[in-house]
């Protein structure tokens, strides 16, 4: 394989910019397992005292992810992550205005492989979310297990991160005075698996547990679509029925996270390595579904309303494709 290496008269703030992404993809993949080997290390060592005093203080904020989080507009605001935006860039496209007293579900589509454009735009400042949308707070939901690392939990609650749990969901969804919005990638750990690029097939066909939330709780429900998030990385063919796709899937199913084998560029060439392609990232947040509160939803409801949001999360791609090089031959497909 020839690789192609990267000029050395590259500028610097394009340096920078490689770099803050590559701090990225390491939080994402390996700065758990770091967090973890630390404490651990702590715990074995003369500072044990300072584990124990951690472990205390864990017990005792074991709740947290699943009661709002813990927020921090300094680390949002990081300048660390305007150069992560620019890297891309990525950009947050607003549609309509929505009310800061109502409580809203963002459906957020695609999932992709590393979820950039969720990351980008609702758990940091660059994009300008709450200048866009000004009096109301994001969350993006996490799987649950995150939360349970000691010190990497406290990391990415400061970016609004949360527990995707179901409790943690009617938190945000029930505050009093609304201003909350909680982002679901809807196609979760399984769409992961096909994202590359080109690929406009989406997990949505049999998730309605965030309509039915929404419902229960009146929250006002939002299609969120990310143009570009499949063409940020290349991933080895894995088609449903072959032998990869098989022992994903059951890697999945054991460990509650898919494991897609994916591979994009280097930090000094462009053939191979971990780190996402310059591709533009647009996310285009849709207008929202009004919600009439219902305790109890029958099934008739929720279908009603899954089906309501479908066509609008359609209406959304199909009006915006052509500004963002989708051709009139492409559409979504739901599974």
């Amino acid at each position: 394989m020839k690789v192609e290496f990267a000029p050395l008269n590259i500028p610097l703030r394009r340096r920078l910019q490689t770099a803050a992404t590559l701090q990225w993809v390491f939080s994402f993949l390996a700065l758990a397992q770091c967090c973890l080997a630390v404490f651990v290390l702590l715990a074995l060592s003369d500072w044990w005292i300072v584990a124990l005093l951690y472990a205390g203080w864990l017990w005792l904020d074991w709740d947290t992810p699943t009661c709002g989080g813990r927020r921090s507009q300094w680390v949002r605001s990081w300048s660390v992550w305007d150069f992560f935006r620019d890297y891309f860039p990525v950009t947050l496209v607003k549609t309509v205005d929505l009310d800061p007293k109502k409580n809203y579900i963002f459906g957020f589509h695609p999932h992709g492989v590393l979820v950039a454009g969720a990351f980008g735009n609702f758990c940091t400042e660059a994009t300008g979310f709450s200048r866009l949308f000004p009096g109301l707070r994001s969350h993006l939901l996490m799987l649950p297990f995150w939360f349970r690392v000691p010190l990497f939990r406290d990391y990415i609650m400061c970016g609004g991160l949360v527990s995707s749990c179901k409790s943690s969901l009617s938190h945000l969804v029930s505050r009093p005075g609304g201003g909350n919005v909680a982002v679901i990638a809807v196609g979760g750990a399984p769409e992961a698996l096909d994202a590359r690029p080109g690929a406009l097939t989406l997990q949505v066909l049999n998730r309605k547990g965030f309509v039915k939330m929404a419902l229960k709780h009146g929250a006002q429900l939002v299609p969120v679509f990310s143009f570009g998030e499949n063409e940020l990385f290349d991933q080895m063919e894995n088609p449903s029925g072959s032998p990869l796709r098989k022992l994903q899937n059951l890697l999945q199913s054991i460990m509650g996270v898919a494991i897609p084998l994916f591979h994009a560029r280097g930090v000094f060439q462009y053939s191979f390595g971990l780190i996402p392609y310059r591709k533009p990232i647009h996310t285009v947040v849709g207008k929202p579904i009004a919600v009439v509160q219902t305790p109890s939803p029958s099934s008739e409801d929720i279908e009603t309303l899954h089906r309501l949001y479908m066509q609008n999360l359609t209406e959304l791609f199909e009006q915006h494709k052509h500004n963002y090089g989708v051709s009139d031959e492409q559409h979504l497909t739901f599974i």
